[in-house]
């Protein structure tokens, strides 16, 4: 249903696609489209307040060229960035489904093999994380999860040659709103993020 705000705006209502640069050293794995966000706009993390967290940080990483994003046409355009969710739709309650998340899996696993000059995968949020490391797992690079525990700007080299990956709360209004993630802490991640590609070793993509 349409919120009152946006009651004359036509909801992209379809899966949304990935949004970036398609020569990315960092990729940014969320978990789905909002519902009055991206999945009205139709460009992942644009309309919605998640959006104004991440994007005024990668802005302020240099990734982004504006630093917020309030519809497709806004002329924002990423830099060494590609952003892509665990879930191309809008799921109930903001909660995908497993079925819905295998779904989806397919276009991430294509995604990871054609951006290969990754250095740095950031994970917004445990369910991004258990996607990628389910992709890993599968493919041999990756034999306990529980190896590789969550938390806010933790690190982990999952494999040799790998990119690294580097873990953030999710920008949800929840997490914002109370306090669990601020704004520094966002900026904090990507500039790390940033001086990891700029500083480090040159991992490729993961390869069976």
């Amino acid at each position: 249903m349409k919120r009152r705000a946006y009651q004359d705006w036509d909801y992209w209502g379809k899966p949304v696609p990935s949004f970036g640069d398609p020569a990315a050293r960092l990729l940014i794995l969320g978990l789905a489209p909002g519902a009055h966000g991206a999945n009205r706009t139709g460009r992942m993390f644009t309309g919605d307040r998640s959006g104004d967290f991440l994007y005024r940080s990668l802005h302020r990483a240099g990734f982004a060229t504006q630093p917020e994003s309030r519809r497709a046409d806004d002329g924002v355009e990423l830099r060494d960035a590609w952003m892509t969710a665990s879930a191309h739709c809008a799921p109930p309650d903001n909660k995908p489904s497993p079925a819905e998340l295998r779904k989806c899996r397919p276009y991430f696993e294509q995604e990871l093999e054609l951006l290969t000059n990754l250095r740095v995968v950031v994970v917004l949020g445990r369910i991004a994380m258990d996607t990628y490391l389910g992709v890993l797992k599968a493919q041999g690079a990756v034999f306990r999860r529980a190896d590789l525990p969550f938390g806010h700007n933790v690190l982990h080299q999952t494999a040799p040659g790998a990119p690294l990956l580097l873990c953030s709360y999710h920008p949800s209004q929840q997490n914002t709103s109370t306090g669990k993630l601020t704004q520094e802490m966002l900026d904090e991640l990507f500039l790390r993020a940033a001086e990891l590609i700029r500083s480090g070793p040159d991992p490729a993509v993961f390869r069976p």
